[in-house]
């Protein structure tokens, strides 16, 4: 009877419940307190791997522009490294992580292509498999010891729309009047435009420049220049075309190289000397090293085209009068700011209605100056000084003219897009994180 009355008193029996309730509240406290703190570290750490996967995969698709895939994700590596020290972070990228490929707008799909510099994803992770798994705080009161962390960046390569077909400059871009731009076709100043009165602006044609109130018009230009107003755009651009001009002469002949054209069968160079050379002189599939004798001399595609040729001078270059160039890219270390000049009538590129090839690009560390009638087929002006040129100029079928200095055109020419035919610019390609 008395152990009866001793479990009864026992079973009933309080004291220190609340010793052993506490216990139950701190640890339950602690593995609440835990997903909070860990969440939130959790989520910090994400951000610096994912800032750190997006620097990554930016210094990979830049350095792939240039160089090989090995030596993109080499580069890739070394800029994950120096972002998130391997003493702390482990190893969070492997050379398996960087997969160069392409990236389809309309499909927001990534594709994985080896040979391909249009496109990079990198993977980032901090996983147990690797031996770097963040190791909780808190949370480990509930046997959860690591988490992984994962991120995955897509760098896009692009070329804007300004640099594929119009007038491009970091000077001032000065347009006359009874001009028609049609649609898609951009006027751009990383300083600003002036344009006259009675022009046309198809819809879908931009000019552009840093800030719109140094847009220079005359006051009644938003009524006498149709479509004006609704082509302005704000905004500027690095021209990093601009800065690799030097590149592109030293490169154009190397077979390996980016620059190198398409229509040379030989790539090994040919010394070609006069003050005047004609087709004659040129014949196809070569690069040319034009030593004009002086500091000027004369290039003559008025009796017989000069096509399928690289020509590269430190002359002054003149075309003579009606002078005919396709498949032909023409450069020279010249700074003279008529370094390419030529009288009325120069046709640069085949009229092919916008077809791929024909086409013409010059290169300069000078300026250029056209007269009259400068026809442009799918071709591209590229230097470092002020581009002139006259009345009546045509780019209805793709024309692009970018210029450190400025770019000066007059009256009544007519410049249009085609999309297509301007696959042989020289280009340096701008990045976008798509992914």
């Amino acid at each position: 009877m008395a152990l009866l009355q001793r479990l009864n008193r026992f079973c009933g029996d309080v004291a220190g419940v609340v010793s052993a309730f506490s216990l139950f509240l701190t640890v339950t406290l602690l593995m609440i307190g835990g997903l909070a703190l860990d969440g939130s570290a959790v989520m910090t750490e994400n951000v610096h791997l994912q800032a750190a996967n997006d620097s990554t995969a930016h210094a990979a698709l830049l350095t792939r522009e240039t160089k090989s895939a090995d030596e993109a994700k080499a580069k890739a590596l070394d800029v994950a490294k120096a972002n998130l020290p391997h003493t702390y972070y482990g190893d969070v990228v492997y050379l398996s992580d960087v997969v160069f490929g392409t990236w389809d707008n309309s499909t927001r799909k990534f594709r994985a292509d080896p040979t391909s510099s249009q496109a990079v994803r990198v993977q980032m992770h901090r996983a147990d498999s690797s031996g770097n798994s963040y190791r909780t705080l808190l949370l480990w009161l509930t046997n959860l010891w690591k988490l992984d962390i994962q991120t995955a960046s897509t760098y896009q390569s692009y070329n804007p729309m300004c640099f594929n077909e119009g007038f491009v400059s970091d000077g001032v871009v000065d347009i006359q009047s009874n001009n028609m731009f049609g649609d898609g076709f951009c006027i751009h100043s990383n300083t600003y435009v002036s344009i006259n009165s009675n022009n046309t602006f198809e819809p879908g044609s931009v000019v552009s420049m840093p800030d719109l109130r140094n847009l220079q018009i005359p006051s009644s230009g938003l009524r006498t220049n149709l479509g004006l107003g609704a082509a302005l755009r704000q905004g500027s651009y690095n021209i990093r075309v601009l800065n690799r001009i030097n590149d592109i002469i030293a490169k154009v002949g190397d077979p390996t190289s980016s620059y190198y054209r398409p229509y040379i069968t030989d790539p090994a160079p040919v010394d070609v000397a006069g003050s005047k050379i004609d087709a004659t002189n040129l014949p196809p599939g070569h690069i040319y090293n034009w030593n004009c004798g002086g500091g000027s001399g004369t290039l003559d595609g008025s009796h017989g085209t000069i096509s399928n040729v690289v020509i590269k001078t430190s002359c002054q270059v003149k075309f003579s009068a009606n002078s005919a160039v396709e498949n032909a890219a023409i450069l020279t270390t010249s700074t003279d700011n008529k370094s390419f000049n030529g009288p009325s009538g120069v046709a640069l590129g085949k009229n092919d209605n916008c077809a791929r090839g024909g086409d013409v690009q010059l290169v300069s560390l000078g300026g250029m100056d056209f007269a009259a009638n400068l026809e442009m087929y799918g071709s591209q002006l590229l230097g470092l000084g002020q581009i002139n040129f006259a009345a009546r100029a045509n780019g209805i079928q793709g024309a692009s003219m970018v210029s450190r200095t400025g770019i000066d055109g007059t009256s009544n020419m007519h410049m249009g897009i085609c999309g297509t035919g301007m696959e042989n610019n020289f280009i340096a390609h701008y990045f976008r994180l798509v992914e």
